[in-house]
This record gives C-alpha cells, sequence and structure tokens, in this order.
C-alpha cells in the first residue's frame, strides 16, 4: 500500500512547489517554485531531503491532513505557523513524525504569508518540463496543476527515512520530536521576521522617471493589494509619474522586477509573473531580499531602499553563507530515526 495524505481541509491556497522550473521562459512559461525559498530550503533539509524535493506551500491558512496506508512518516513545517497533531499543538521548524491514521492540521501563518510542509523522501509527483511546481494559470505540474481540493489524496515518495515500527511512540496525539534533528534557526533565517525596507538596484528603466519620482517612490510606504498574488504584487500608495510615458517595446521580466504601469502605482513581478512586459521598471529587488518579499500579505507596508550592484552581491553571499552553514549542520544530524 502506498502511503499519502488525505486532504481534509485544503486551505486558503495550498500548492505544490519546488526550486522551480528553469529553462523555459523564452517559451513564455515562468520559474514558479517556493516564494520563500529559504524556509522551503529548511524545511526540505529538516526531513533529510534533497534541497529542490517538492513541498507543499501555504498562503496565510494551511491544510488539514490525515496520514493514511501503514507506515509513519517524517516531516517538518517551517514559516511562523500555528500546528497540530490530532489536537495537539506542536512546533515549526521542528523534525516530526506522524503516525498512519493520525491527522496534522496546519491552522494558520503567525507571521508573514507563506508556510511549508516538507515530507522525508517528498511526494509522488512526475515532474513536468523538469519540475513539479504548480503553475496554475497555464495547469503545469504539482497535483492536476491546481491547488489543492478537499478530498485530494496524495501519494509519498518512499523514503530512507523511516522509523521502525519498534521506535513508534504511539502517543494520543501520534507525534515525538527527533531530538538531533530540532532546533529553530537563528531570526536572520526567517526572512518574516525581518523588518527593513526592501532594496533595490535601479533600473532598468529608471530614466523613464525624473528624480522627483524617483525620490517619491524611495519615501513612499506602499501597502500590499488584496489583488496581489503568486504572480505579482500590486502596490497602493502615491502615483508615480512618468517621463516618457508608460509604454515601452516589450522585453524580459525577472522576479522582483518592480514596473509601474499607466495608473502609476507599482506591480512587483514574482515567481509566476509573465515573462515579457511593455511598462518600464523603475527598479529590482535584490535577490537576497526575495524571499522576504515573498512573505509579504496584503495590507503589509513595504517600503524600498537603493543599494549598489556590488552591495546586492555582498549581501546574497553573506546570506547564502549563513544558511548553507545552518543547512549542513542540519543535514549532519538528520540520519534516518
Amino acid at each position: 500500500m502506498i502511503d499519502g495524505f488525505e486532504v481534509l481541509s485544503p486551505g486558503l491556497f495550498t500548492t505544490l512547489q519546488d526550486a522551480g522550473r528553469f529553462g523555459f521562459e523564452d517559451y513564455g512559461v515562468p520559474p514558479s517554485g517556493a516564494m520563500d525559498e529559504m524556509s522551503f530550503a529548511i524545511a526540505n533539509a529538516l526531513v533529510g531531503n534533497q534541497a529542490d524535493t517538492g513541498a507543499l506551500e501555504f498562503t496565510l491558512t494551511g491544510a488539514t491532513l490525515r496520514l493514511t496506508g501503514s507506515e509513519p512518516c517524517i516531516f517538518a513545517v517551517t514559516g511562523d505557523m500555528a500546528l497540530s497533531i490530532d489536537g495537539v499543538a506542536a512546533e515549526p521548524y521542528h523534525r516530526l513524525t506522524l503516525l498512519p491514521g493520525h491527522t496534522l492540521r496546519i491552522a494558520r501563518t503567525l507571521s508573514g504569508a507563506r508556510g511549508y510542509l516538507a515530507v522525508a523522501g517528498g511526494f509522488k509527483v512526475k515532474p513536468v518540463m523538469g519540475s513539479v511546481s504548480t503553475l496554475m494559470r497555464a495547469g503545469l505540474g504539482g497535483f492536476s496543476g491546481r491547488q489543492l481540493q478537499k478530498g485530494d489524496w496524495l501519494p509519498l515518495n518512499p523514503s530512507l527515512h523511516r522509523v521502525k515500527k519498534s521506535h513508534w511512540m504511539p502517543t494520543p496525539h501520534g507525534a515525538h520530536f527527533t531530538d538531533k534533528a530540532r532546533g529553530v534557526p537563528e531570526q536572520r533565517l526567517m526572512p518574516q521576521r525581518e523588518r527593513r525596507p526592501i532594496r533595490v538596484i535601479p533600473g532598468p528603466q529608471d530614466d523613464h522617471f525624473d528624480q522627483t519620482a524617483i525620490s517619491q517612490f524611495l519615501s513612499t510606504a506602499y501597502r500590499v493589494s488584496e489583488q496581489s498574488d503568486r504572480m505579482g504584487y500590486r502596490l497602493s500608495g502615491n502615483p508615480i509619474s512618468h517621463t516618457k510615458g508608460f509604454n515601452i517595446v516589450s522585453d524580459g521580466i525577472s522576479r522582483g522586477s518592480i514596473q509601474i504601469p499607466g495608473s502609476g502605482e507599482p506591480i512587483i513581478a514574482m515567481n509566476d509573473r509573465q515573462t515579457t512586459g511593455g511598462y518600464p521598471k523603475i527598479a529590482t529587488v535584490i535577490r537576497a531580499d526575495l524571499a522576504r518579499l515573498g512573505q509579504a500579505k496584503p495590507g503589509d507596508m513595504i517600503s524600498f531602499e537603493t543599494v549598489s550592484v556590488e552591495k546586492a552581491e555582498s549581501l546574497w553571499v553573506g546570506r547564502q553563507m549563513q544558511l548553507d552553514n545552518w543547512l549542513n549542520k542540519v543535514r549532519r544530524n538528520a540520519q534516518p530515526a
């Protein structure tokens, strides 16, 4: 019998995501992938998976899942999430075990917008164009190319990280901590906890705006609109005026590109973005801040500050070194229970 999760409640917007689908943007297919790649990577490390193994991504509210089959499941939840096993509170950023027949409920985010569920061995899903990431507007990847629905069944891959039956700890809530892999990461590895402006590099079309408009962009606190999603964030705030009009010859759009359309209110391109666009881009979010941006939710206020290309590169290298050191420590300890 193949083990899996029965979806009792899907949550608000739950999809399967991995590190992304790359090499197809010239065909109009964006990378998709985890909006907060730091929390995604930490979840996989906690259960001993490869870094790009597909995991469930939750938005604001999580799913309620019942484990079917005959074997326990080792799992980890990351993001600032409230969760419980058969009604008993459990902790994110820990390696946990769910026994067959028991129920995991991931209720909601306590801060930030997103959380992740990784299971040892990953979900049994066939990749599409090299990735299991869900791109809903194209019906690609994940579970039938869509968000989870009540009644879905999510099969699990076999895992080397199994819990021997002699080691089961059948408590009333069916879970136990695996002490060697437990441990909440440093605050700096939880991007939703960082409070500072989003750092950007000017351009590539900042010459479509005068200095007054650029100063206004950098001094305005923008509100993330309810119209925001994985494709892009629409920001509400003081509109930015163009000096050369708001139409350009369409060119490539990267994750973090900040377009200024005719309304003057910025739009930030995110993981499921269109791959080209014809609005001038006043700035681009640096890579080191994309995970934090991926945790923004409707109603949040964000502002921007500029950095040089050299500073952006230094920040990325520093963040990756810190994350890799923590992940390597976790992986060394994440041995089969």
